[in-house]
């Protein structure tokens, strides 16, 4: 058998028929390529791998023996990978025809892509989702005051106004490409974050090699977002801020962090204690104060929100 150009990685926790899906659109998608498809299942109520093996006899399933984080099992998936190109993508993602051919295309044609991703649009089916209404045509660099970004055609209809090549601040988690060159030369993913910034802290350094990211607009994927944990969940909130926090101070490095750490102190922490004490959500307050609080107490904070 010929060596795989194209290596899918997806994880699944919980969710089987999702990930079933987003297989279905590869197989029915992808032509003239070789590849592979990596399912790693971050110890589901359910394994997922008998009704994956039932319908789709090649895809390689792996047991990661608990809920270790997105970024660690994209690592396993790593390590079993043989493409020359890793695809990873969301289990809640659904591709479309070309997308594939096109990233390796696209790849293989500018050496100094670090990584690239296509044009993200919410799933149709889904609130958002009307007439391909795009969650993502790139990102600005994380702000050094603020600790945040915009995201490039949020929430815009999708007229093909963001067809074409760009260079872009960081790839999407939910569906980036990455030369195995690349993974050799930086590293695999950074599994510290468990959930949420660990793509912006990868591109972060692969940009520190000498590497570009890009959003190639020619090629789109439907995402049915924060299906597993939610979009207003406690879970998310701790992760998405304790995990601002961290990706400013792995990137910005002393007195460049400071404007950070001030602003936080005086403005972001104060601002979200009121707004959840005001709109009555405990849980929301609790979680974002752990997210804070994680930075001066990790043991005593450590991962809150985890299963069991």
């Amino acid at each position: 058998m010929a060596r795989p150009v194209v290596s899918f990685i997806t994880v699944n926790y919980n969710q089987r028929e999702l990930t079933l899906a987003m297989l279905r659109s590869i197989y029915r998608t992808v032509a003239g390529l070789s590849f592979e498809v990596i399912v790693v299942d971050n110890a589901s109520r359910e394994d997922p791998a008998p009704a994956i093996r039932a319908e789709f006899p090649d895809v390689i399933c792996l047991q990661a023996g608990g809920n270790i984080g997105f970024a660690a099992a994209n690592n396993l998936g790593i390590r079993r990978a043989s493409g020359q190109y890793l695809f990873f993508v969301n289990n809640d993602t659904e591709l479309t025809p070309g997308l594939t051919e096109g990233l390796v295309d696209f790849l293989s044609r500018t050496p100094d892509a670090g990584a690239v991703s296509p044009l993200i649009c919410y799933f149709p089916e889904t609130e958002k989702g009307q007439a391909d209404v795009i969650q993502y045509a790139g990102t600005t660099p994380v702000h050094m005051l603020t600790g945040r970004n915009r995201t490039i055609g949020a929430g815009e209809t999708d007229t093909g106004q963001y067809r074409g090549v760009r260079e872009t601040a960081y790839a999407h988690g939910a569906a980036m490409m990455v030369p195995k060159t690349v993974i050799k030369q930086i590293g695999p993913w950074p599994e510290n974050f468990f959930l949420y910034y660990e793509e912006l802290d990868w591109c972060a350094h692969m940009r520190r090699a000498g590497l570009k990211i890009y959003v190639l607009g020619d090629v789109k994927i439907y995402h049915k977002e924060s299906v597993t944990i939610g979009q207003d969940s406690p879970l998310k909130l701790f992760y998405l801020n304790r995990n601002r926090i961290l990706f400013m101070r792995r990137n910005y490095a002393g007195v460049r962090l400071w404007p950070f750490v001030v602003f936080l102190c005086l403005v972001t922490v104060p601002k979200n204690l009121l707004l959840y004490t005001l709109r009555g959500r405990p849980a929301l307050r609790k979680a974002f104060w752990r997210a804070v609080w994680w930075h001066v107490a990790p043991r005593q904070v450590g991962d809150p929100y985890l299963p069991g």
